[in-house]
């Protein structure tokens, strides 16, 4: 059978269809209105997806997506190095960062344990974690309120638990409605979220 389209077209709709959330009828308006825009448009996008592979990384600190190691949060002398506030993803930073109520630090998972698709601790960037524990006051779990982000929060509570028994662990509030991702949550919410965290049991 021959292709709907011409072959560039076809390639094109099939790389955007990879993309989270773009199914094939949105890959194909995408497609067409790249190919409608003027070249320069195209060419700029080209460039910032060639430009964001070659310039960012993850810090080693923390794993958030930064130009610089360490990142401008791990950096920045303003920040309590004892607060470290653990997310899932690096979207869920922004979240909290809207607030203006938390100056602490952060580490970024890179996602959740997650048995039915085969994600397990060892795929979570943790490594970097537990050293930056020692000598921490507290430790805040911030992954969302869904079933994954709580078994993510109760198995880093229970492996920093065995390895600083004094350091105090804490779950964001309930604010955040359960079953739903704290990257969209709105200011009010989150705030109350976070001054609303409780000790982990």
């Amino acid at each position: 059978m021959a292709a709907r389209y011409a072959e560039a077209m076809e390639r094109l709709i099939e790389e955007l269809r990879k993309l989270p959330g773009v199914g094939t009828k949105s890959a194909q308006r995408f497609a067409f209105h790249l190919l409608r825009a003027p070249g320069s448009d195209a060419e700029a996008l080209s460039e910032a997806i060639l430009r964001l592979r070659a310039k960012l990384r993850l810090c080693s600190l923390c794993n958030h997506i930064t130009e610089v190691d360490p990142c401008a949060f791990c950096s920045h002398p303003g920040r309590n190095p004892l607060l470290v506030c653990t997310v899932e993803e690096p979207t869920s930073i922004n979240a909290i960062e809207r607030t203006g109520s938390f100056h602490g630090l952060y580490h970024v998972l890179h996602g959740t344990i997650s048995p039915v698709n085969g994600v397990g601790p060892e795929h979570l960037r943790l490594a970097n974690l537990w050293p930056r524990l020692e000598g921490a006051d507290e430790l805040i779990l911030a992954t969302s309120p869904t079933m994954e982000g709580e078994a993510t929060a109760h198995y880093i509570a229970d492996e920093a638990r065995k390895r600083y028994p004094l350091l105090r662990i804490s779950r964001i509030a309930t604010g955040v409605p359960a079953g739903s991702d704290i990257e969209y949550a709105d200011q009010v919410t989150m705030t109350r979220a976070l001054e609303g965290r409780r000790t982990m049991e």
